[in-house]
């Protein structure tokens, strides 16, 4: 199955929550997903005792990408790790939804996207009666950082092709690539786990991050250069499809879908944002689009719309 045109932007019929534990911060935290109108996007409403603060999703809002994916002040009130939330929303096509959270972390679960896929069916997915947006890439974008690089190309659907290459024999150089849509995120992309190395740990702790690391919710590559977690790998090239995972979570933060074709090497969350505020600081690189049916229905084209002064892609 491959590229799927979605005319209509879409929410949640109902709520759903989560309960779980920060990977850095090893505090307990819930997470509530209810509906939202049209037009309305992607809204965290981080509320902590008496505070409450609002954080729209987007790339003009990340503060830190080092380990995680981090919306608003490091040093002050922030969200982190949103990539595999907002990865559920982009892989299930999720337009518009109201994230309230108790605490300053998105929980880790079990490593993956899987606890989010199933909370979103069981609240199921709403059609709303507003077009939906797409920012289509007109022209290659590339951006590069030694021999790490990452471009957006144009392509009639939406793909990733991203490749990574560690001198750990435990993961090597791997691919995934592949064109997105529902089926391929929950097959392929939603059960692969975030990884890391038993030799960073002591350091991570000592710098106040990973502290709810556990062989629960990471795939752990121990000092024999060897997976450590009992049952192995869910996927022969788990490493590269979480890493996919990642990139799908950064490119959410565009503010609306893409059409186009987004490659990376030895890329990761700075490489990602990097990448997203190149494209969208070139207007002569994408444009804005939306379905036009023809011939009752049968046909559907893509035609260009002028979108708003402030819209969320206008960085």
């Amino acid at each position: 199955m491959g590229f799927v045109l979605q005319d209509y932007q879409t929410t949640l019929r109902s709520r759903a929550t989560l309960t779980g534990t920060g990977v850095h911060s090893g505090k307990p935290v819930t997470v509530n997903f209810l509906p939202a109108d049209a037009d309305t996007g992607v809204v965290f409403h981080l509320s902590t005792g008496s505070e409450s603060r609002e954080f729209r999703a987007l790339v003009a809002e990340v503060g830190a990408t080092d380990l995680c994916t981090m919306l608003g002040d490091p040093a002050g009130e922030h969200i982190a790790t949103v990539e595999h939330l907002m990865a559920t929303l982009f892989g299930l096509g999720i337009d518009n939804i109201v994230i309230e959270i108790d605490g300053h972390e998105v929980p880790i679960l079990d490593g993956s996207a899987v606890a989010f896929v199933e909370a979103i069916d069981q609240a199921g997915i709403e059609t709303l009666a507003v077009k939906r947006r797409y920012i289509r890439v007109v022209k290659p974008v590339r951006i590069e950082n030694g021999a790490s690089w990452a471009e957006f190309r144009p392509y009639s659907g939406t793909r990733f092709e991203v490749e990574i290459d560690f001198e750990s024999p435990a993961i090597g150089r791997q691919l995934f690539a592949s064109d997105i849509n529902p089926d391929v995120f929950r097959q392929d992309i939603a059960r692969a786990r975030t990884f890391g190395f038993m030799k960073d740990v002591e350091r991570l702790w000592a710098a106040g991050y990973a502290l709810g690391s556990s062989l629960e919710n990471s795939l752990v590559i121990g000092d024999d250069n060897r997976v450590i977690n009992m049952g192995g790998l869910r996927y022969p090239n788990e490493f590269a499809r979480h890493k996919t995972m990642d990139a799908m979570g950064d490119l959410a933060l565009a503010g609306a879908r893409f059409i186009g074709c987004f490659r990376s090497y030895r890329g990761g969350h700075r490489m990602n944002a990097a990448a997203l505020r190149r494209l969208l600081s070139d207007r002569s690189a994408f444009e804005v689009v939306e379905t036009t049916r023809r011939e009752r229905g049968r046909t559907a084209e893509m035609s260009a719309v002028t979108g708003p002064v402030f819209a969320p892609w206008v960085i």
